[in-house]
């Protein structure tokens, strides 16, 4: 059993160690993008104008109820079918360009978690007190001074513990990218199984870095949370 995870020619062990770096960066990569549509959607959901409500309603409706396997299907095929046709539009002699697995799998992985994500940070926002917006206006702040020094560091202390349940799903989520050929740990895995035909052993050490990197998530969270809430009941 040792050789098969022996490094270099030998065994398995750069394969699968290759496939977990590869797991990680897609994870570290989709979070800032899912955040970013996340804290959108949900200022278009508590925006003024029906439409820019409506369009956030029916994006974390429609996003919240496909499974995030089909999503990466449509988002890595239907994306993959519309450059086919701009190229044949622009170039139509020339090789079209092909989507990268990995971006397919950052995109579908980042639509998925901004949905979620923008419903916990709406709930956040509707929890702030709203004194202390009024309170802040009597002292002359302007909107944008006010949703930065007043309303966002609040509303991440709230919205972290939820966020952060949504960051070690979407961690887990990432073995889904294997089913488009991107070379992270589960397809590290299958290929691994294929070749040996020894599918407990190589589960089991995928299992095991699974629950490394999320033990290693959950203890960053909550160093965070506890930095979040350093001041809150002190007086």
């Amino acid at each position: 059993m040792t050789d098969l995870f022996a490094w270099g020619d030998a065994g398995w062990g750069d394969e699968i160690l290759f496939g977990a770096l590869t797991t990680i960066r897609l994870a570290l990569v989709s979070l800032p993008v899912g955040l970013a549509i996340g804290l959108t959607v949900a200022a278009l959901s508590m925006a003024r104008s029906r439409v820019a409500r409506a369009i956030a309603t029916g994006y974390t409706t429609l996003m919240r109820g496909l499974p995030e396997i089909l999503t990466l299907f449509i988002v890595y095929n239907g994306v993959g079918m519309l450059i086919n046709v701009v190229s044949g539009w622009i170039a139509p002699d020339a090789r079209p360009p092909e989507l990268s697995p990995f971006i397919a799998g950052v995109a579908a992985l980042a639509m998925v978690f901004g949905a979620f994500s923008a419903e916990v940070i709406r709930g956040a926002f509707t929890a702030l007190d709203k004194g202390q917006t009024e309170a802040a206006r009597a002292f002359g702040l302007r909107p944008v001074q006010i949703l930065f020094l007043v309303q966002l560091p609040q509303v991440w202390r709230l919205a972290l513990p939820g966020l952060g349940n949504l960051c070690i799903n979407m961690l887990k989520d990432t073995a889904l990218v294997s089913v488009i050929a991107l070379d992270e740990l589960m397809r590290a895995t299958k290929v691994a199984i294929g070749v040996t035909k020894q599918p407990f052993t190589f589960y089991l050490i995928a299992c095991l870095i699974y629950w490394g990197l999320s033990v290693a998530s959950e203890v960053g969270l909550a160093r965070m949370e506890r930095r979040a809430n350093r001041y809150v009941g002190k007086r």
